[in-house]
């Protein structure tokens, strides 16, 4: 039985980085994966959209696949956008969404391979307070992972770690840096716990202009292309229930 088509679903931007990150992303799971085919669909702004990827497979004669939202958080994208979407997919497909890509430990990983190359190095963990900047939503259940993550990372040596947010929620990107300087830390580093560039990380990164690191996106790092495949391989399981099945 041929393995599911693996449709990766990115928000979309006008911001044209955001979309060469999002493709960049894909090519490193086809590298991790050449036996799974990979697609890309976008919400928004960028083509190809989601449903004329799904039309497309349909008309292949494609029957499994599954659908995985490029996001951080379960929040509305999540949890109303993408299922409105796969609910409108051609009849012939079995469609399974996978999870959210967020939390995980390599996605903390990643935040720290960021900092590194942006300057830190492991020694200096505990003089470095870290702002743990995201998007920002109105969801509580996604501030709450946010939170969460920051105490988690925290414990593993930093010398403080507080969330932000660049919309939605407070506290800012620059009020955060502020409040680290506060507590005495030696340095203070501002980490994007975003995918790829657009306008909300534009302004973590002006609100970063105390900091003294500010690392790149998560992008197309290696830690990330491993844990689509994990959410990949947990959605072919026969366990959860396909859309339109």
């Amino acid at each position: 039985m041929p393995r599911p088509v693996l449709l990766v679903i990115a928000h979309g931007s006008r911001d044209p980085r955001h979309a060469a990150t999002v493709h960049a992303l894909v090519r490193r799971v086809r590298a991790l994966r050449p036996g799974v085919r990979v697609e890309t669909g976008f919400l928004d702004f960028n083509i190809p959209s989601v449903s004329g990827v799904l039309e497309s497979l349909a008309a292949e004669g494609v029957r499994d696949v599954v659908a995985l939202p490029l996001l951080l958080t379960r929040a509305f994208h999540a949890k109303s956008d993408i299922p409105a979407v796969l609910s409108e997919a051609p009849a012939r497909l079995r469609i399974r969404q996978a999870e959210v890509l967020g939390p995980s430990p390599l996605l903390t990983a990643a935040l720290e391979r960021r900092l590194y190359e942006a300057g830190l190095s492991p020694a200096d963990k505990s003089s470095t307070g870290v702002v743990l900047a995201s998007a920002g939503s109105t969801d509580p259940e996604a501030i709450a992972v946010i939170a969460e993550i920051a105490r988690e990372w925290r414990r593993t040596g930093w010398c403080a770690v507080r969330p932000a947010f660049a919309s939605a929620s407070l506290p800012r990107t620059g009020d955060a840096v502020r409040e680290l300087r506060a507590l005495g830390c030696k340095r203070v580093a501002v980490a994007p716990y975003v995918l790829a560039p657009g306008f909300l990380p534009d302004r973590i990164a002006r609100g970063a202009a105390e900091a003294d690191i500010l690392s790149d996106v998560l992008g197309a790092s290696p830690e990330v292309a491993q844990v689509l495949l994990q959410r990949y391989d947990a959605a072919r399981t026969p366990a959860l229930t396909a859309i339109g099945a």
